[in-house]
């Protein structure tokens, strides 16, 4: 089988590495891909969200099946766009139709789902400049901190948390008035949950399900959680806190009434779902669904599957995922992040990385980077991401930290604390 991936990231190359040890592969491509993903296939020079342009090179390549990892092709209906082309109707696609991605796409339609279909979530108000005076109302309504999240897609930047009411309020109006532009034309507030957070992936054909990995990722730039949030800087699986008992809770409170909810409502959905929990006292409420799966989240959740990934993608596509299982490796996988400086603010770009070659017992991912003039580049915010397995996280832990330390580039960053509230 051919296989494409879409998209340039950390994800994007750890899903390749995976799929790339499958016996069904014939040829893997990545569109756009990065320096690293064309060392396991081969990189298309291919706007993930031009869908002609995706069709002709599907067409042309014979793929099999498209994996679509960034959250924007998705919400711009790629699948729709598949399942409504005669030509591509054959063509295997994992991710939801358009009205799933709206899930992620977005926070007022996910937290309606929710109450819809009674999860557990933190109670809300929706708000546009026509009910602004009720958002404030609302704002007073709850304890501090407030949170703030734009209802569209705002790059993972459209959530704020604030401790004070003022500031809250002018905030609030702020965003209405286009500070994450058009994605914050709508405001939800959420009532803040006071608990610790994780992540639980579902990969599902819209009627079974698996579950895979859950994680923990760390979003803030400084260490100790303070600072900018980002992308995320690094992340941890599995998580020391989610037990059996709290994951099977996960299970019966929130995926199965989740992916209920899609067969209810006639959602479409063949693809990862990403649950972003909170674990309040041993009880989990969701924050937020993204429709893929997470960055830095895939570079631990998927070196732990140890089931070929391509074959329980495909029965994914073809709804026959009841037929599977998966084998997971006990081990804990840790990733640390390497990133530019400057960021998650302004950083400068194609500085040479050096030192790839002299990493040890990790895998390394490539997220934001290039070629040019021979030389692997920087090209993003989020550069390399260090991944390693070992029976204690502490070990697994210490060797992602001195690997991050072999690779160098101008003005690298990176937090020396991942796993710091796991210890």
């Amino acid at each position: 089988m051919n296989v494409l991936i879409l998209g340039s990231g950390g994800r994007e190359h750890a899903l390749g590495w995976k799929i790339a040890k499958s016996d069904k592969l014939k040829q893997l491509y990545f569109a756009p891909g990065n320096a690293g993903t064309s060392a396991v296939g081969e990189n298309l020079d291919l706007n993930p969200e031009n869908f002609e342009d995706v069709k002709s090179t599907v067409l042309e390549r014979q793929i099999g099946l498209v994996v679509v990892g960034p959250e924007a092709p998705l919400v711009a209906g790629i699948v729709d766009f598949f399942k409504a082309d005669k030509n591509l109707q054959s063509v295997g696609i994992i991710g939801p139709s358009k009205l799933g991605a709206t899930l992620e796409g977005s926070k007022d339609f996910a937290k309606a789902f929710m109450q819809k279909h009674n999860i557990p979530t933190a109670g809300y108000l929706s708000v546009t400049k026509d009910n602004l005076d009720a958002g404030f109302s609302f704002l007073e309504s709850v304890k501090a901190p407030y949170v703030l999240k734009a209802d569209g897609l705002a790059a993972g930047k459209g959530v704020l948390i604030i401790d004070n009411i003022s500031e809250a309020k002018l905030e609030l109006k702020s965003m209405i008035e286009g500070k994450f532009g058009e994605a914050s034309s709508t405001v939800v507030i959420e009532e803040f949950l006071d608990g610790i957070e994780l992540s639980v992936f579902v990969l599902t054909d819209g009627t079974s399900y698996l579950r895979l990995p859950e994680a923990k990722d760390y979003k803030r730039i400084g260490e100790g959680d303070k600072g900018l949030n980002t992308g995320g800087m690094g992340a941890v699986s599995p998580v020391p806190f989610a037990g059996e008992d709290f994951l099977q809770k996960v299970e019966d409170k929130i995926i199965k009434p989740t992916i209920d909810g899609f067969k209810k409502d006639n959602i479409d959905y063949k693809g990862f779902v990403f649950i972003g929990l909170m674990n309040i006292d041993g009880e989990p409420f969701v924050i937020e669904y993204n429709v893929r799966m997470g960055d830095p989240e895939t570079e631990v959740v998927i070196p732990r599957i140890e089931t070929d990934l391509l074959d329980i993608l495909d029965a994914t596509a073809k709804g026959t995922l009841s037929e599977k299982t998966i084998q997971l490796n006990p081990q804990y996988a840790t990733t640390v992040m390497l990133v530019s400086g400057g960021y998650p603010e302004a950083y400068e770009k194609d500085k040479e990385i050096t030192g790839l070659e002299n990493c040890q017992d990790s895998i390394i991912f490539h997220a934001g980077t290039g070629v040019k003039d021979g030389n692997i580049v920087t090209k993003g915010g989020r550069v390399i991401a260090v991944t390693t397995l070992a029976d204690k996280m502490n070990d697994a832990l210490a060797t992602s930290f001195k690997n991050a330390d072999n690779i160098q580039f101008d003005k690298k960053n990176y937090r020396k604390d991942i796993g710091f509230d796991l210890q």
